[in-house]
């Protein structure tokens, strides 16, 4: 790539709607994509396996001369954004903070709910992001782990992921909120099926949206022309990744590159 890219880095395929929509606000733009395909879901990880993974994931796209990161994760957003903060040279940006923006803006009754992984909810970083916001904000949080599984299997109109939404948003939907964040960036995968389930009067905050806009007030070079090169990367299954991938962006990915975990840069 002749333009330092941008770097986006998730658990999986879930990253996906992040790249879509900032390859969709910033068509001139390079991108580099990893997707930790081999060691995905992070959610029921624990706090410091997922900053390990996440530096790794990091110091990857540094090496493919990344100008800034994206964590298109809402797991690794929630644990380990200060860590990679405070050790890498480049602008880091996480989802949270402007999913949590876009909640507080969209909500009229000031009662917000969360769905996320098991890592997100336990971090409590949305309930804490919106409550610095906005005080006044009630957030009702939900762990929805099996939503990331469905996605990564591609089961976005299946029989199975409309009775899971039911079972999960069923007692989230009775606290009376006009406001919904999909807290893990696999969740949009599922939006359609949550929508209809949810009902018209709910507001679905999809964080890739969220995120994209916080991008566009920092990101650097904004004189670029041209169209942007993409380079994808994953750690395991590259077919499967593919074939969901083909979904989500709809369009075929020309260049797929599986990263064998015994190369350094995931041991340093």
């Amino acid at each position: 790539m002749a333009k330092k890219p941008i770097g986006i880095f998730d658990s999986g395929v879930g990253g996906l709607t992040v790249y879509k929509e900032i390859r969709k606000r910033f068509p001139y733009e390079d991108i580099v994509y990893f997707g930790d395909t081999a060691r995905v879901p992070y959610g029921p990880k624990s706090k410091n396996t997922v900053i390990d993974y996440s530096i790794q994931n990091a110091r990857f796209l540094m090496q493919q001369g990344a100008k800034l990161i994206v964590i298109a994760c809402n797991t690794s957003s929630a644990t380990a954004l200060n860590k990679l903060q405070q050790i890498l040279p480049i602008p880091v940006l996480g989802v949270i903070d402007p999913g949590a923006r876009s909640a507080v803006n969209a909500s009229h009754n000031k009662r917000i709910g969360v769905i996320g992984t098991e890592g997100t909810i336990r971090s409590k970083a949305y309930s804490t992001a919106i409550s610095k916001l906005d005080s006044s904000c009630s957030v009702f949080s939900k762990a929805c782990p099996i939503f990331v599984p469905l996605a990564e299997e591609g089961w976005e109109d299946h029989e199975v992921t409309k009775l899971t939404i039911k079972e999960y948003l069923t007692p989230l939907l009775q606290n009376n909120i006009d406001t919904l964040v999909l807290g893990c960036t696999h969740y949009p995968i599922l939006k359609e099926s949550i929508q209809q389930f949810a009902g018209n009067e709910i507001t679905l905050v999809d964080s890739a949206e969220a995120v994209t806009e916080k991008l566009d007030a920092i990101l650097p070079d904004r004189e670029l022309t041209g169209i942007g090169e993409d380079r994808f990367y994953v750690s395991d299954n590259e077919d499967k990744f593919m074939s969901i991938a083909s979904k989500i962006l709809d369009m075929e990915i020309n260049k797929l590159i599986k990263v064998n975990l015994g190369e350094g840069w995931f041991l340093n």
